[in-house]
């Protein structure tokens, strides 16, 4: 049961629940986390693999939500892994991409987060980027996915290094998540007011 003015959190990463319960408790955003393996859709764009797979789930769960597909997008391999980011990590994973990565001198690399929300009214996408690169090994301990391996740009440390709340602070699902919590702000949702404290 749904309390007053919640939205749901449709995902089947632990570690992508907490930084997204992390970054609502912040913005004063009430949200509840319902582990499922979302329906998802073989695309090429991030936002058209969220939005299949929020609309897909709103029908079954029938109360305002958010979904989000995130990727790491590297440059020198022509914006590989992209939207296969979820695969590529459960089949070669970290040592995969540095394999791929041998040699390259060109380390540049972005992560992308799309956040898709829908009620019974609409559906919005939110999109957030942040710049960076590839590392020769992994590092760190925190985080989930290619975090070991990513290094945010004016940085030296690869997010797994991180403590969770500077993560939390400069990380793509931040700046989606930041834009979001700005929507919400605006928005009523069954005549229940959400303010940003953001």
């Amino acid at each position: 049961m749904l309390k007053r003015g919640e939205i749901v959190l449709v995902t089947g990463s632990e570690g992508k629940a907490k930084e997204f319960v992390d970054l609502a408790s912040d913005y004063g955003i009430p949200i509840r986390w319902v582990k499922y393996a979302k329906p998802e859709i073989q695309g090429e764009r991030l936002e058209d693999i969220a939005r299949f797979s929020a609309i897909s789930m709103f029908q079954i769960i029938g109360s305002p939500l958010i979904v989000e597909d995130a990727g790491l997008f590297i440059e020198a391999l022509n914006g590989f892994p992209g939207p296969y980011t979820s695969f590529v990590n459960r089949t070669i994973g970290i040592q995969g991409v540095l394999r791929l990565m041998s040699g390259i001198e060109n380390r540049k690399a972005y992560f992308k987060s799309v956040i898709c929300y829908v009620d019974e009214d609409s559906t919005h996408i939110f999109v957030g980027t942040v710049d960076g690169s590839i590392s020769l090994e992994p590092k760190g301990e925190n985080g989930f996915g290619f975090d070991p391996i990513f290094v945010p740009e004016k940085d030296k440390r690869t997010f797994a290094q991180m403590e969770p709340q500077l993560k939390n602070r400069i990380s793509h699902r931040s700046r989606a998540f930041s834009k979001l919590a700005s929507f919400l702000s605006t928005k009523s949702l069954k005549g229940r007011e959400f303010h940003s404290l953001g």
